[in-house]
């Protein structure tokens, strides 16, 4: 399944590529005012469907796009098409394709492929996390002021009246720096192979995060809400290495 998963995704990658110089204002949907979808984000998930509806037919599918399949399978994809629109229409390159497949409610495999870098993070249960074939790992940083972390406003994005900017105020102060890549998956990514530290948002979907989680999660780090316990998205998620999770969780109490 890993190996048709790699393949799927970069080709679903291919498509943003090519679409992505063409688009105009005319390919753009308002879901509010501040939160776009694109003809290539439904494009893109028609693409994977059909290619998962050919080979697994009897697999449910959740898309960001589409919705949830209710065919009662024990198998689940879950597609998100272009996670990052917004860097995806400004023609920006920090945006993913993220694809996830569950069994029995438990992510067995993931990828996330980020077409503009050509950057294709995977992992199988079991068997590690990788960078296009190379095996990844979280860091080993355990202080705060040496970490680089990112987060991001969905919750602003939504207008949410609690939001992530109380947090943000306290926790930016106490590291290294700050990073604001605009796509979860690339986040959760970054941090599974050590170039980002932490990751913490609120106000995220499954779809966003479920291929992420794993891979972070198979790269040796470690994944929770904001109190620590595994209701995420929900309530929050946080991303981190073992050694950073217990003092990044002191901030959200």
């Amino acid at each position: 399944m890993i190996s048709f998963l790699k393949v799927l995704i970069r080709q679903a990658g291919a498509i943003c590529m090519k679409e992505q110089p063409l688009l105009t204002l005319s390919d753009v949907a308002f879901k509010n005012q501040k939160d776009l979808v694109t003809l290539t984000d439904k494009k893109v998930e028609n693409f994977i469907v059909h290619q998962i509806r050919t080979a697994y037919p009897s697999h449910d599918i959740l898309g960001e796009e589409t919705g949830r399949t209710h065919f009662s399978s024990d198998y689940l994809w879950i597609i998100d098409p272009i996670d990052g629109t917004t860097s995806f229409f400004h023609q920006q390159p920090f945006y993913a394709v993220s694809i996830a497949v569950q069994h029995q409610g438990q992510t067995i495999c993931g990828a996330v492929y980020v077409p503009c870098m050509d950057e294709l993070f995977y992992a199988d249960k079991g068997g590690g996390a990788f960078l296009n074939d190379e095996p990844i790992c979280v860091s080993k940083t355990d202080q705060l002021i040496n970490a680089v972390m990112a987060t991001g406003f969905a919750c602003l994005r939504a207008n949410l009246e609690k939001n992530n900017l109380p947090y943000f105020n306290r926790i930016v102060p106490q590291l290294r720096d700050i990073r604001r890549y605009g796509s979860a998956a690339i986040d959760l990514c970054y941090v599974a192979c050590g170039r980002l530290d932490g990751f913490w948002e609120m106000n995220l979907n499954v779809y966003d995060i479920a291929a992420g989680v794993f891979i972070v999660e198979q790269a040796g780090g470690s994944v929770c809400d904001f109190k620590g316990a595994l209701n995420f998205p929900e309530q929050g998620i946080m991303a981190t290495p073992l050694s950073l999770q217990k003092k990044l969780l002191e901030n959200f109490g």
